[in-house]
């Protein structure tokens, strides 16, 4: 998820949450629509994806610090493994997290409308209507089986995520015009860069 006009703050805010191995760690290319990895599902990690796990968490959250975001999914640098790594802070807590096979179990009647951008769509920006609240269950880097409830930003940015990896992205929520034009827009940018 882009860091957005309403909902982010600054790169220097995310740099002090940063370890010294993610400052250290390589920045993967962060793929662009109309990418068609962007609308593949990714698969589950299994205990044989542990090395490349290892690998790709510290590379996958300077990527998004660096962008900058407040959430990644790992389609959007090309690799189909099931995992997203998100930061929020230092407007909610927790702290930095890396979600490996996040799954949405519970989510609110309650809705919430907040503005969302994509670090795949840069610079474009809409007002998506999400559940206000969800639980996720996932497993940490380290295999560990954890559930968080989430609320506001961290729940927007959870479900943007995981929606990712489930190829559907922020612009399928808006109308077809809405959507049409923000496409249209974005193709407009990427001629001029």
């Amino acid at each position: 998820m882009q860091e957005g006009r309403v909902a982010g703050t600054g790169r220097a805010d995310y740099m002090r949450c940063m370890s010294v191995s993610e400052t250290s760690a390589p920045l993967l290319p962060i793929l662009i629509y109309p990418e068609s990895v962007l609308r593949k599902v990714a698969r589950p990690i299994t205990p044989a994806d542990a090395d490349e796990v290892r690998r790709l968490v510290p590379s996958m959250f300077a990527t998004m610090y660096n962008a900058p975001g407040i959430g990644l999914a790992a389609n959007q640098i090309g690799s189909l493994l099931r995992m997203i790594v998100v930061d929020v802070a230092p407007k909610e807590k927790p702290e930095p997290m890396a979600l490996i096979n996040p799954e949405i179990i519970a989510k609110s009647d309650e809705t919430a409308t907040q503005e969302e951008g994509c670090l795949s769509i840069p610079d474009q920006y809409a007002e998506v209507t999400r559940p206000a609240r969800v639980k996720v269950r996932y497993q940490d880097p380290e295999g560990m089986k954890k559930e968080i409830e989430a609320e506001g930003l961290l729940s927007a940015c959870l479900q943007h995520e995981i929606d990712h990896l489930n190829g559907v992205l922020f612009v399928d929520y808006l109308s077809a015009l809405k959507r049409n034009m923000l496409l249209r827009k974005l193709a407009k940018a990427q001629k001029g860069r």
